[in-house]
């Protein structure tokens, strides 16, 4: 498609008003959450009714015996390592490209996070390289379903069982996704969900948890709940006594009716993402030099991110990746496209890993007298998250999800592609 790009002055291909805004707040949602306030109960000592209400949902939704709800989804992930075992100076192998809120609970649990490459075609960790970080310390795997595309889970289970590890998911973009036709977040031992308001399946803020492991579910919830054992207490009688280290990780009532609300509509929400993923991919395929998002066979996506790959060299262009993305960018943006980079850097990267004396201080946790091991955040060990952030871009943000966007949109969105690649010389002339 010929025309001048609109960063030169040309008409968008985009028209204004066709983005719609997520989260999707219905009057269902309103209602529900006024009903919370009618009635004055707006916490409890483990939960309140709708925070135990949304429990049970989820569950049921997801085929899982337990459901614990939490405040955010990075509580849900501390609180299942420490669940799962995971004591101070134990090492958590991960992968390198995610969001903070992955490898963060490792640290708040005192242990050492071990990261892993990424798959270049999945974004996600690449199963292939994780027995080669195993080591004596190793205690959990903790898989990531990155941008809702559920990981590898049958050879991480096997490195799982062949070491006796525990296998946590960490599942916060990937609510409904399903693998070999099991939800994401019940094939490993636990698998923790974000609420938050750009997920899914939006509460504003809060977690979820799953697991069907009795045992596992008991020490969660203590955990939940300053350590207590609130189950087990006559429930006009608290007694306060803490059976472990624990925190006040609880769901108000507020963000839980509101999540309540939401659920009911994630079967829909799912369906149009993947929709409108599906058609961008078929889409954008036909242009030499990008690469959708791969979906193996056996999973499913929610496309939480629509990543998409390009390649200059296949164009046949001499310039470096990094500077074409920052062009692809600007000219998509002016489109009236909406993209974004989510990320600038691996999980290794970070100062909190560069510089260990920025975290808890004293270089802790990888100096406590509890770890004896020498890891190391070389970033060189990431070649293929290195190269997945100067060679991809996100296409939608997290105010437009693409979960609520009708077809009108994502027809222009594909026009403005072809309309930018046809013009790949103007592009690159500013």
């Amino acid at each position: 498609m010929k025309g001048r790009l609109a960063i030169n002055g040309g008409a968008r291909a985009v028209p204004e008003g066709l983005k719609g805004l997520w989260p999707d707040i219905t009057q269902a949602d309103k209602a529900a959450v006024m009903a919370v306030l009618d009635r004055n109960v707006l916490t409890g000592q483990d939960h309140g009714p709708e925070a135990a209400a949304l429990q049970e949902e989820w569950a049921a939704f997801n085929g899982s015996r337990h459901a614990l709800a939490f405040n955010t989804g990075t509580a849900s992930l501390h609180t299942a390592l420490f669940a799962a075992g995971v004591q101070p100076g134990d090492e958590v192998i991960t992968t390198a490209f995610s969001f903070s809120g992955t490898c963060l609970p490792i640290l708040q649990q005192q242990a050492i996070p071990v990261f892993v490459d990424i798959d270049p075609h999945t974004f996600n960790i690449d199963a292939s390289k994780i027995e080669e970080k195993i080591s004596e310390r190793t205690k959990a795997l903790l898989p990531v379903h990155m941008h809702g595309l559920p990981a590898d889970m049958d050879e991480i289970l096997a490195l799982g069982a062949k070491y006796g590890l525990a296998v946590v998911e960490d599942a916060c973009q990937a609510h409904g996704s399903t693998y070999k036709g099991r939800m994401a977040g019940t094939i490993g031992d636990l698998g923790g969900f974000s609420l938050n308001a750009t997920k899914n399946l939006s509460g504003g803020e809060g977690g979820l948890l799953l697991t069907d492991n009795e045992e596992y579910a008991e020490r969660a919830k203590m955990l939940r709940t300053f350590g207590e054992k609130i189950d087990d207490q006559d429930r006009r009688f608290r007694s306060y006594a803490c059976y472990s280290i624990g925190w006040n990780y609880r769901l108000q009532e507020l963000p839980a009716a509101f999540a309540r609300s939401q659920l009911k509509r994630l079967p829909q929400y799912n369906a149009i993402a993947q929709r409108n993923g599906e058609f961008l991919s078929e889409q954008l395929s036909k242009i030499t030099g990008l690469k959708p998002p791969l979906v193996p066979e056996d999973r499913t996506t929610v496309y939480y991110k629509y990543r998409l790959g390009f390649d200059p060299e296949a164009l046949g262009l001499e310039v470096a990746p990094a500077r074409f993305r920052d062009r692809l960018l600007d000219a998509l943006e002016a489109e009236g496209v909406t993209v974004s980079l989510w990320h600038y850097e691996p999980m290794p990267a970070f100062p909190i890993f560069q510089d260990r004396d920025i975290g808890y201080g004293n270089g802790y946790p990888w100096r406590s007298p509890f770890y004896d091991g020498e890891v190391t955040y070389d970033l060189q060990e990431y070649p293929q998250a290195l190269r997945m952030f100067e060679t991809s871009l996100v296409v939608h943000d997290e105010k437009h999800s693409i979960t609520i966007q009708d077809m009108a949109l994502m027809e222009c969105y594909a026009e403005a592609f072809h309309k930018v690649f046809d013009n790949l010389d103007e592009l690159l002339e500013t």
